[in-house]
Parts: C-alpha cells; structure tokens; sequence
C-alpha cells in the first residue's frame, strides 16, 4: 500500500542527510511537552466531520545539534486521546531545520495505534507533524525546552478509515512545573544555607 510505505521512505530519506551531515558529533538533546488543542476528526476518508478536545503527551530526542543553526534529528515518541474515549500512541522520526535562530520547525512522520470505545480492533495508521516554535539550544544540558505550535494529519489503515486533523499548542513540561516549583519553594523558606552569615570583628 503507497500510504503505509510513506513513513519508511521518510525515514530513510532523513537518515540519510543526517548521516551525509556527520551529526555523530553533537551531544542528544531532550525535549518533552503536553499538547492542548482540537481535533477535526472523520470517518471514510472525510475530513473534519466532528471537532473533539484533543490532549497529549510528545517527547522526542535530537541528534546532531551543537549550536542553534544546525540541523537536528532523531526519534520521538507521543500519546495522545481525542474526546477523551480513545487512545493513540504513536512514534517515528522528527528532522530539526534551523529557520530562525530560535524558532526552528521540526517536520515529523511515524506510525500509530489507536483504541477506541467504538472499535473492537487495534487501528494503526500513519502520521505527519510540524511545530514551530521557540526551541533553542541548551549548550549547558542535555535537556531543551520547547514551546510552540503543532499542526498534525493523521489517517487511519483500519476498518474505520478515520482522518484526524490536529491544531494545538505544545507547551514544555519544564514550564508548566516551574509554578509548583516556587510554590515549594515558597513554604519551605529561605535554606540556611542561602541566609547571609554577619561576623562582628572584635576590636584590635
């Protein structure tokens, strides 16, 4: 089936210009964010039948990276639910492409399993992602924030034939905890070890 081969030439494509790149020579970096937006979900092959709540989780890791100008590549992986009475899990290949210093857009393809309370089958099916947002390189962690936009078309191989359509915000994790974390830090108080030490000098 032309549908079902089209990640697997996308991948290959992207290894080899990452592999032609010589990205061996950067250290991975890390990103993970919850993804809040809609959905425009139909069935056979229509598209945008019903609009549903859509919620996720998306990680992935970049090879190749040493600075904001270059270009990036590696696995990701993402779980996601539409309407709240269903369960996608999905995973494939992101690519990095520096537009902007700091706001690159990251081009996605994989594969995904869906279940559903309307289905009695798994339901794979393939997928197409682009976000572009703030993501800049972390020269002091292994770890990048990322904030953005994430567009997605996701069509299913089974029975259902359904098509999906996603457009959410992805905001980072280490964003969103960063309000629980004063918030800690707040009850706990000042450490000891932060307060200023005074020492009154004795006269000579």
């Amino acid at each position: 089936m032309a549908t079902a081969r089209f990640p697997a030439l996308s991948v290959a494509a992207l290894l080899g210009i990452v592999l032609a790149h010589g990205t061996a020579r950067a250290e991975p970096q890390a990103s993970v964010g919850v993804t809040v937006g809609v959905a425009g979900a139909g069935l056979e092959r229509r598209l945008w039948d019903t609009t549903l709540f859509h919620a996720g989780v998306r990680g992935d890791v970049l090879f190749g990276r040493a600075a904001n100008d270059e270009f990036g590549l590696g696995p990701y992986a993402e779980v996601l639910t539409h309407a709240f009475d269903e369960l996608q899990l999905g995973a494939g290949v992101s690519a990095l492409a520096p537009i902007l210093d700091l706001f690159p857009l990251v081009v996605s393809t994989g594969l995904y399993g869906r279940w559903s309370e309307d289905a009695d089958a798994r339901e794979p099916g393939v997928t197409a992602a682009v976000f572009w947002g703030v993501r800049s390189h972390n020269f002091h962690s292994s770890y990048s924030m990322s904030n953005g936009l994430l567009a997605q078309v996701r069509v299913g191989l089974g029975a259902s034939k359904e098509t999906s359509v996603v457009l959410a915000a992805q905001l980072d994790v280490a964003l969103l905890g960063l309000p629980f974390v004063y918030a800690i830090n707040a009850l706990k108080g000042p450490s000891p070890e932060a307060a200023p030490v005074s020492r009154a000098r004795s006269a000579p």
